[in-house]
């Protein structure tokens, strides 16, 4: 019977996930990749490496433990002969606390949950599967990766915010986000000896940020305490003017809650648009409104791809990554053209087939087009954590 290990990464109402055999060689091979949905349609969907469908079925009930025993049932009796020996989770946020990933011991986890108010949107749907599983499975290993720990390398003044120096100290500093996708492109890079130039890593998605990387370590990003900060997103605002918080606040009366509903959950393309957070919806309208968002999307992408470079000294490599970044070629040609006194230059017919390469030979900067994989670095941290236990 193969041993195996479960990937998971979760969001607000679906849970991505990949089952990864442990293999002789040292390095877990990919057998399933999949989600689960719990909205108001909850179903488990997977495929195997090359694309072949393995199951596709609707779920009677969309409650996380529901759809979780689902997942774990069909591993365990339908999907091959497998055993799982351990599950991995992407966290969003770790603190100041965990950098390398850890056994989710109940203490662990209680100690990662009380992070939450540094990503409130997102740590309790990083917390709740962990907690489901210990209860649904209390012998299986659990380990956690985290979000933040790949930028662990961002020294002063990148880290700093200017306020006084003991806020620091109380862990108001900028950590960044997104880690387990750029050490995902990291180590690509890596492996194609490609990892010593100044590259710049732009992971454009509903939730959206750039890194900027030197021998595939983080130097800067543009997410800083929390998940709000820099480019437009889907429905977060990015970069905001402090003042306009302190305006909502003062001026308008607005409750803490309200203003975190509004900076999360009602801002971005959605609030600029007044229609949509999808960028697919955006490019297909011809409402302005639409175009405005658009606009605004590319032009703080371009903005923020020209301070990174700045920190970089310069620019050699240009990666688009995640669902955006892979698969809009209207994104891509309008952040490049706004990008040629970089020496960026587009091949429009490599764009247009999303890449992998979409530079021309003239361009002193190689433009990238690269899939993101979150869950094989969840899956190598998980083989590695276990196998020092």
């Amino acid at each position: 019977m193969n041993q195996a290990i479960l990937a998971l990464n979760a969001g607000s109402s679906s849970l991505k996930f990949g089952v990864y055999d442990i293999g002789r060689a040292g390095e877990p091979r990919p057998a399933a990749r999949g989600s689960l949905e719990m909205d108001s349609s909850p179903h488990i969907k997977a495929e195997a490496e090359k694309g072949k469908p393995l199951v596709d079925r609707a779920l009677p009930n969309g409650s996380l433990e529901d759809v979780l025993e689902a997942l774990l049932t069909w591993i365990e009796t339908e999907f091959g002969e497998r055993r799982l020996t351990a599950c991995g989770h992407r966290i969003v946020h770790g603190g100041s606390l965990f950098f390398d990933p850890v056994v989710l011991t109940p203490e662990q986890t209680d100690a990662i949950d009380a992070l939450s108010p540094l990503a409130p949107l997102h740590q309790p749907h990083s917390i709740n599967p962990i907690r489901a599983i210990a209860k649904m499975r209390p012998r299986l290993r659990q380990i956690g990766c985290f979000d933040t720990a790949f930028h662990r390398t961002i020294r002063p003044p990148a880290s700093c915010f200017a306020l006084p120096r003991a806020y620091e100290g109380k862990g108001i500093r900028r950590y960044g986000f997104h880690g387990l996708s750029y050490e995902s492109i990291a180590s690509r890079l890596q492996a194609e000896g490609k990892s010593d130039r100044r590259t710049i890593v732009a992971h454009l998605g509903n939730g959206a940020s750039l890194c900027a990387m030197r021998n595939g370590a983080s130097v800067d990003t543009t997410m800083g305490f929390s998940t709000l900060d820099g480019l437009v997103m889907g429905t977060r605002c990015g970069a905001l003017d402090p003042g306009v918080l302190l305006y909502l606040l003062q001026q308008e009366g607005m409750a803490p809650h309200e203003l975190q509903h509004l900076l999360y959950e009602k801002s971005g393309l959605l609030g600029i648009s007044e229609m949509s957070a999808d960028m697919r919806e955006l490019e297909a309208s011809a409402d302005p409104k639409a175009r405005e968002a658009f606009e605004l999307f590319v032009f703080r992408a371009t903005r923020e791809i020209a301070a990174l470079a700045n920190t970089l000294g310069g620019l050699d490599c240009l990666v688009f990554t995640a669902g955006i970044g892979e698969h809009s070629g209207a994104v891509r040609k309008a952040i490049c053209g706004r990008l040629g006194w970089l020496g960026v230059a587009i091949d429009d017919d490599a764009n247009l087939r999303h890449g992998p390469t979409i530079s021309t030979p003239a361009s002193t900067v190689e433009i990238r087009v690269m899939p993101t994989d979150e869950e094989s670095v969840i899956a190598r941290h998980v083989l590695k954590a276990i196998s020092e236990i």
